[in-house]
Order: structure tokens, then sequence, then C-alpha cells
């Protein structure tokens, strides 16, 4: 018996070490403890290469539903604003390396990546849709059946338009949406498959020429990253997107970037929130 002491007293040593390893996990924040409402200025990370939502402004600065969206909720913190760039691969690397506070640069909350970053919101939701040209007689996802299809490499949304029921394409891959655009003029390919407001801020940028099918494939929740657990900070920011659909705000900055592009702007509710915890 005496023999077996030692052993029950280590594992009971580690047992209790990995639970204060866990609940330090739990509430480390960015590996130092600090929440965004702890800082007097945000760095916030956006896309500067899509217009409509996020993009770099020749003379400097950015502009987009996701730009004003991200100063919205940075006012109702009292909280000044510094934007970073951020693309589609550093989304969640710049919050995971505290380089910065917040993301809103169309990231849909996935069980994936909420295993490494916390979301607020989401404060939109948007759907996975089909651009063509205005010329296209399509008027549903079927109706392209076979037909060749732009997107942009290792991206989802390819893979969510071919696990349609009895939907075929031939994928034709670019490095982004500008290079599918180009595509598209030149009848290289027959459409483009993304979130509906990337495709509407393309409409917006082309003037006329495009459209939406409306397809409405498949939900896309959009959320502001964060990091692991600063629950603080993220209750905060869902009551500042909360106001923001309450004061009309959001219905403001929907109409004000994507009005006219063909995108349904029939309901703008307050979205239904993931939870901070």
């Amino acid at each position: 018996m005496r023999n077996r002491r030692p052993t029950r007293l280590l594992a009971t040593m580690m047992l209790l070490g990995g639970l204060l390893a866990a609940c330090a996990d739990v509430g480390d924040v960015g590996g130092g403890g600090e929440s965004l409402l702890d800082k007097d200025a945000l760095v916030v990370g956006v896309r500067p290469d899509l217009p409509g939502i996020g993009l770099r402004r020749p003379g400097g600065g950015y502009e987009g539903f996701d730009v004003d969206v991200a100063r919205y909720v940075a006012g109702k913190l009292e909280r000044k604003v510094r934007f970073v760039e951020v693309l589609s691969n550093d989304r969640l690397k710049v919050l995971t390396d505290g380089k910065a506070d917040m993301v809103l640069a169309t990231l849909s909350v996935t069980p994936e990546r909420k295993t490494k970053v916390s979301f607020a919101g989401p404060y939109y939701v948007s759907y996975q849709d089909i651009l063509v040209r205005s010329d296209e007689r399509a008027r549903a996802v079927r109706d392209l059946k076979g037909r060749r299809f732009c997107g942009v490499e290792g991206s989802d949304p390819v893979k969510r338009l071919l696990a349609v029921h009895g939907m075929t394409a031939k994928i034709v891959s670019a490095k982004d949406y500008d290079a599918c655009m180009a595509k598209i003029r030149t009848r290289a390919v027959d459409a483009i498959t993304t979130n509906d407001v990337i495709l509407a801020g393309l409409i917006r940028r082309e003037g006329t020429g495009y459209r939406l099918v409306n397809a409405r494939i498949s939900e896309q929740n959009t959320g502001i990253g964060v990091r692991r657990g600063d629950v603080d900070g993220c209750e905060a920011l869902n009551r500042a997107i909360t106001k923001m659909y309450q004061d009309g705000t959001a219905a403001k900055l929907i109409t004000k970037w994507f009005g006219g592009t063909g995108l349904d702007l029939t309901y703008v509710e307050i979205p239904q929130f993931e939870g901070c915890s």
C-alpha cells in the first residue's frame, strides 16, 4: 500500500496542474489577459481588396461596409480605431498573434474557426450567390449546370456549389475576385460564386453588365473575430451590434453599400448571436 501513495500523489498533482492550465487557457486573452475594453484604441483588421466591403483607397485609408461597421461599434465602445489590412489567409492569424483586437473582413462563423478565435455577432447574415452577365438567362443555380464557374483558389464556396444536389460545374480557379471579373468579361467563364455581398460589391463597382442570380445556396453568418477568452469585449460588441440595428444604422449602411446591386434588402433584422462563452 505504501508503494501506491507516491503514484496517487503524482497523479493528483498532474490532474490539478491540468485543471489549472485549462482554467488559464479559458481566461487567457491573446496570451496577456488583456481585453479589447482595456485599450484606448482598437486595431481592426479589414480587407483591402473587396469593393463595397473593405477596400484600400488609392490615397490611403479604407472604405466599405465592414469598415463603417467597425467604426460604429468602436464608437459605441468609446474607442478610437486604427485599421490594418488582412487578406483571407491572415484573418485568424492577426488575432492569435495579437496583432489585431478585432477582425471585420467577411469572416464567416464556422465550428473550426471557433476553436481558434471567438466571434461577436454575427453582424450580418448573407448567402452564397452567383454573379452572371446581364444577358445570361439563368434564374437558378441548376440552370447553370455544367457551365464554367470562377472560384478563388482554396475557397469554400466552390465546394458548397458542387454539393448542391444534381449540380455539376467546370471550376476555373483564380487568385482573387478581380481575376474572376477579368475572366467573366472575356467570357472565359460563365459565372462567379461566393458570398452575395462580395458579388454585390463587384457589381456596384462595374456599374452595368452583371447581375445576381439570387440563388441563396447557403447561409453565411458574418461575425467580428476577437481573441478567445475576451468575453467582456465580445459581449460589449454584441450590445453595440444590437444598437446598430435598433437605431437604423445597419439598414442605412447596407443600403449605402449594396443598394441597386440586385441584392435582396427586403429584411434587415438583428441576427441571432452566437454567444461569447
